[in-house]
């Protein structure tokens, strides 16, 4: 797993570009980009994989079931985090 700081990390994705910002899930305030981390996108990456660590159980037991991209937020009024993920 890498990290990809601010903006930079913003193409870090396996489906669409993260955005900028975001509404804090807390506070409903505008949350910046921090990092994003990300699996896989890099070549020659044979580490583990986080859908490695739990199995996918459907509704109720949820789990990533490929390579995923996580991005992190910070709000600007609360300062707590809110993360967007998506996978391969």
């Amino acid at each position: 797993m890498k990290v990809t700081l601010g903006e930079k990390g913003l193409t870090k994705t396996w489906q669409s570009d993260f955005p900028k910002w975001v509404e804090c899930v807390h506070c409903k305030g505008e949350s910046r980009i921090a990092f994003v981390a990300h699996e896989g996108l890099e070549e020659n990456f044979h580490g583990a994989f986080i859908c490695n660590l739990h199995p996918n159980g459907g509704k109720g037991d949820f789990w990533v079931h490929d390579c995923c991209a996580v991005a992190v937020y910070f709000c600007k009024d609360c300062l707590k985090a809110t993360a967007l993920m998506n996978q391969g």
